[in-house]
């Protein structure tokens, strides 16, 4: 506890020393329609600087997931991104991407870590061309207030994920992420925190604040 209150501290003179922030708002939605097979639904609202006023990019993913026994789940899914240039005198997007995906997550835990392991495959539609990319991302949960995660908890979430593409030039990004989040109740959390995202360009570092609302569907 004392590691983050010393970030919250430093964080606001750091982020001023710097040019080469930015800011993501995030929504996240997994609604249960049965008991094997529920709704995604994503709204990313990304923005070149850490004032969330000049967007980068605007994600919208939806999907249909089927949830297994063993708490794995598998999906597929579509999504929609809007790309802004800084500072384009265009009112409109500069360029657009239609993605399809499929996607695994499992599950397995040490002790109180809770380990989360995301295998995505993407076919991307961009303006002129068309890609295929695989992402591997590992997220670790440590509740800190209690044993697992549940209601009133308060937890620590790194991940670190890897963007790789089949064919030349095969690294397209990595993202390393540190948050801290808080779980409201059963279906509702939240998280704060900071990721730096690595291309072939250089890294930048983004704040990150995102809701969690799963509620259930079923009838």
């Amino acid at each position: 506890m004392r590691i983050c209150l010393l970030i919250l501290i430093l964080l606001p003179n750091y982020l001023n020393a710097q040019n080469n922030w930015g800011n993501w708002l995030m929504y996240f939605g997994t609604n249960k329609l049965t008991k094997d097979w529920s709704i995604h639904s994503e709204i990313q609202y990304r923005n070149h600087t850490v004032a969330p006023v000049n967007v980068e990019q605007l994600l919208l993913r939806t999907g249909v997931n089927y949830h297994f026994e063993n708490k794995t789940i598998v999906t597929a899914g579509y999504g929609y991104i809007a790309n802004y240039d800084l500072g384009a005198n265009e009112a409109g997007p500069q360029s657009e991407e239609h993605r399809v995906f499929e996607q695994f997550i499992g599950n397995n835990f040490i002790g109180r870590l809770k380990f989360e392991h995301r295998l995505r495959i993407e076919q991307r539609w961009l303006t002129n061309d068309f890609k295929h990319r695989f992402r591997y991302r590992l997220m670790a949960f440590l509740p800190i207030n209690k044993p697992i995660i549940e209601k009133n908890t308060l937890f620590v979430g790194i991940y670190d994920e890897i963007f790789l593409h089949p064919e030349t030039n095969v690294f397209d990004r990595n993202r390393f992420y540190a948050a801290m989040g808080y779980q409201v109740t059963g279906n509702l959390s939240f998280q704060a925190g900071i990721l730096n995202q690595l291309t072939g360009n250089g890294d930048k570092n983004y704040l990150q604040f995102s809701i969690s609302f799963n509620p259930n569907l079923s009838i």
